[in-house]
């Protein structure tokens, strides 16, 4: 459904365009997505920052790219210490080199500079993710940005705007629990998913 809609906007067999999926759950949808669009796939690493005795919440998160993004309203309300940022920001960026070396393994990192980039996840639920990633990639030069999910909540929609020239929700959802509630089938997608999937994408 979501490459469908991409598709009928006209951004379909660009020269320039590349589908980067946020793992694990975004490198499935955007398969899908990067088939329907006639494009090229990778990956495109961010990682939330969770909040202290509360992970699920996000108060910040960090890019492959070294992007570091922080929601400093959520952090005055909860009173976290910058002690607790720089252990954190310093743990995801240990998973995210993990990640990026399981991955791509010695492979050069995906050239975005002058490219138009559609980031594909599974869902957005705080933002921060995305936004990370957004941002990270308007600093890298690409030419146009394009988030594409099928979820998200309404209220982050705007927000979500000020990061890329194009969004598209399938579902702005005004009751917006989690991404799973949305699916039919939402079962964990593990490392070795992602790279059988990448590696279709690299013949």
């Amino acid at each position: 459904m979501l490459g469908t809609a991409l598709r009928n906007m006209e951004i379909a067999n660009r020269g320039d365009l590349l589908v980067l999926a946020i793992p694990r759950g975004g490198v499935v949808v955007g398969a899908e997505v990067a088939r329907i669009l006639g494009a090229s796939l990778d990956v495109w690493l961010a990682r939330k920052l969770g909040a202290p005795g509360n992970p699920e919440l996000a108060i910040g998160s960090v890019s492959s790219h070294g992007e570091l993004w922080l929601d400093h309203t959520v952090i005055e309300v909860l009173g976290v210490g910058a002690g607790f940022i720089q252990e954190a920001v310093r743990r995801e960026r240990e998973e995210l080199e993990r990640r990026l070396l399981r991955f791509r393994g010695s492979a050069e990192p995906v050239r975005v500079e002058g490219r138009t980039v559609v980031l594909v996840d599974d869902g957005v639920a705080t933002g921060s993710t995305a936004i990370s990633a957004l941002e990270a990639l308007g600093r890298s030069g690409t030419a146009r940005r394009i988030l594409a999910v099928p979820v998200a909540p309404a209220d982050k929609v705007d927000q979500l705007k000020r990061s890329a020239e194009m969004v598209l929700v399938l579902t702005p959802s005004e009751e917006f629990f989690a991404v799973g509630q949305f699916y039919e089938q939402f079962d964990a997608v593990e490392d070795a998913e992602v790279i059988r999937i990448l590696s279709e994408f690299s013949r």
